[in-house]
C-alpha cells in the first residue's frame, strides 16, 4: 500500500543524529523518517494504551502528536500508564503525557484536545490528522471513533486489551473492513466488563501500544503489511498470538454499498452504556444511596457485596455478606425480600446489575451504594483500601 505519507519533510542535522539508527535500514531511510516528520497522528486516551503509543511515536520522530483526553492521574494507573509518573497524580493526563513527550523528543509538536471525543466535536478534532490511533477503554467511544474515521477517510489503528488479553487491527474502510464489519452490534450494557472492574495486567498495555504504534508507523511510511482486514489476538499467560480475517462487509451501515450511518450518532444511545468509566450519580432516582446516608443506616439494613472472591481480600465494609454477581440467581433463596438491602460493588456498576436482577425477582427495598466502596472509602472510611 501506498505511505498515507506522500511527500517527506526535510531533515536537519540534529535530526539526522537522533534518528540514525532509523536512517540505516533500507526500508525507513531518509524518506521514511522525513515522512513520520511530515505526519500528524491523533491518540485518543493517554491510559494504558496511549503511554506507549506517545512515547515511541514521540521517539520515531512522528511530527505532531494530538492528545484527546479529558481525565486526570489517578494513583490507580500507575501500574500501566507509564507516560504518568507519581508526581503527576492529580494533573490532566494531556499535560503530563505532553510534558513526557517533549522530554522524550523535542522536535515533536504536541497537540492537547484537553476534551472527551463527542458527536459533536470528533469530526473538527479527527479532520487535521492523517491517522488516528484508538487507545480507547469504552465501547461507545471506539464506535464513534470508527464512524468518524470512515466518514473522514481516515485510518484507525484499533487496539483493545483486558486482564490478560488484547486485540490489535487497523480498520480503513478506503482499503479494507472498519470495526463495524467485524462488531456489527455492540455487546449488551454489562456483559464486558470495564478495565476498572475487572481489571488489566500493566504490561500487555506496552504488547499492545507498541503493536499499535508499529502498525501506525508502517501506514505512514508505507512499509510492510499493515493489519489491514486482519486482527491480532494475543494471549499473555499463554504466549499465543492468533491472526484472524476480518472481512468487509458489503451491507456495512457506515461503509457498507448503502450506508444508512451518514452523520454521527448518540454512541451511549446506542451501546447503552456511557463513555467512561467514571462514576455516575442516580441518588435521585432512588435506586442509589449515597455514603454518607448508607453509613448512618448501615447498622439497620442488610449489605451485600457483589464483587468477586479475590476483591474481597483487599478490601470489606465491616457487616457485608458476600454474594457474588455470577452466584446471585442461585441464592436469591438466601435474602428477604421483606428486607431493607444495599448491594455494593467496586465502584458502582455491578451493583446496578445486581440490583437489576433483584428487582425483576421482586426485591422493592434494594438499593445500589453509589460510587462501590471505593467511595465509601474515601468519603466515610480512609482504613478501607482503595483499588
Amino acid at each position: 500500500m501506498e505511505p498515507l505519507i506522500a511527500t517527506p519533510a526535510p531533515l536537519t542535522n540534529d535530526e539526522i543524529r537522533r534518528y540514525s539508527r532509523h536512517l540505516i535500514m533500507p526500508n525507513v531511510g531518509v524518506d521514511g523518517q522525513g515522512r513520520l516528520k511530515a505526519a500528524k497522528v491523533l491518540l485518543v486516551g493517554t491510559g494504558g494504551l496511549g503511554s506507549p503509543l506517545a512515547m515511541y511515536l514521540a521517539a520515531a520522530g512522528v511530527g505532531t502528536i494530538g492528545l484527546v483526553d479529558f481525565d486526570v492521574v489517578d494513583e490507580s494507573n500507575l501500574h500501566r500508564q507509564v507516560i504518568h509518573g507519581t508526581s503527576d497524580v492529580g494533573k490532566r493526563k494531556v499535560v503530563s503525557a505532553a510534558e513526557t513527550i517533549a522530554d522524550i523528543n523535542p522536535f515533536v509538536q504536541v497537540e492537547i484536545h484537553e476534551t472527551a471525543l463527542r458527536s459533536d466535536n470528533a469530526l473538527d478534532i479527527i479532520r487535521p490528522y492523517d491517522l488516528v490511533i484508538d487507545g480507547t477503554d469504552n465501547f461507545p467511544t471506539r464506535y464513534l471513533v470508527n464512524d468518524a474515521c470512515v466518514l473522514l477517510g481516515k485510518p484507525n489503528v484499533y487496539g483493545s486489551i483486558f486482564r490478560f488479553d488484547g486485540q490489535l487491527a487497523v480498520f480503513y474502510a478506503a482499503e479494507g473492513p472498519c470495526y463495524r464489519c467485524m462488531f456489527p452490534e455492540p455487546p449488551p450494557p454489562g456483559m464486558v466488563p470495564s478495565c476498572a472492574e475487572g481489571g488489566v495486567f500493566g504490561v500487555i498495555c506496552a504488547t499492545i501500544g507498541a503493536g499499535q504504534a508499529t502498525e501506525g508507523i508502517k501506514l505512514l511510511t508505507g512499509i510492510g503489511e499493515p493489519l489491514i482486514g486482519r486482527m491480532q489476538i494475543y494471549d499473555a499467560l499463554e504466549a499465543r498470538w492468533q491472526t484472524i480475517k476480518v472481512n468487509k462487509d458489503p451491507e456495512c451501515p457506515v461503509c457498507g454499498k448503502n450506508p444508512t450511518v451518514t452523520e454521527l450518532i448518540d454512541y451511549e444511545q446506542f451501546c447503552g452504556v456511557p463513555a467512561n468509566d467514571h462514576e455516575t450519580s442516580l441518588a435521585d432516582s432512588g435506586v442509589e444511596i449515597a455514603p454518607a446516608e448508607f453509613e448512618r443506616i448501615r447498622g439497620d439494613v442488610r449489605v451485600i457485596d457483589v464483587r468477586d472472591p479475590h476483591e474481597w481480600e483487599i478490601s470489606r465494609i465491616p457487616g457485608a455478606e458476600l454474594i457474588p454477581l455470577g452466584e446471585l440467581p442461585k441464592r436469591m433463596h438466601e435474602l428477604d425480600s421483606a428486607e431493607e438491602i444495599v448491594v455494593h460493588c467496586k465502584s458502582g456498576m455491578r451493583s446496578m446489575q445486581a440490583l437489576e436482577q433483584l428487582q425483576g425477582a421482586g426485591f422493592r427495598k434494594v438499593r445500589s451504594l453509589q460510587g462501590g466502596i471505593n467511595a465509601y472509602a474515601r468519603e466515610i472510611d480512609d482504613a478501607i483500601p482503595t483499588y
